[in-house]
């Protein structure tokens, strides 16, 4: 989140620092021409009750994807190798 502060305040002339930056719960960012800044984040219990409910259907390949997606890893735990 306070990287995403970061970006608002980013002027034209430093947008490769945005290289440096956490923005992986940022979905969307907007600047509208008079300087405001909208920004959306992802609603990660959402996600979490979408991965349990694929889970619980069976959906393997759904849930692994969701699961990519989200960052994590669709690998099988080593405890259940």
């Amino acid at each position: 989140m306070n990287d995403a502060v970061k970006l608002a305040y980013l002027s034209g002339e430093a947008l490769e620092a945005i290289d440096g930056l956490d923005l992986t719960a940022m979905t969307e960012f907007k600047r509208a021409g008079n300087g405001a800044v909208e920004t959306k984040f992802t609603d990660r219990l959402k996600a979490l009750e979408k991965l349990m409910e694929l889970i619980r259907e069976n959906r393997e390949t759904e849930a692994e994807e969701l699961l990519r997606t989200l960052g994590g890893t669709a690998e099988e735990p080593e405890w259940e190798r």
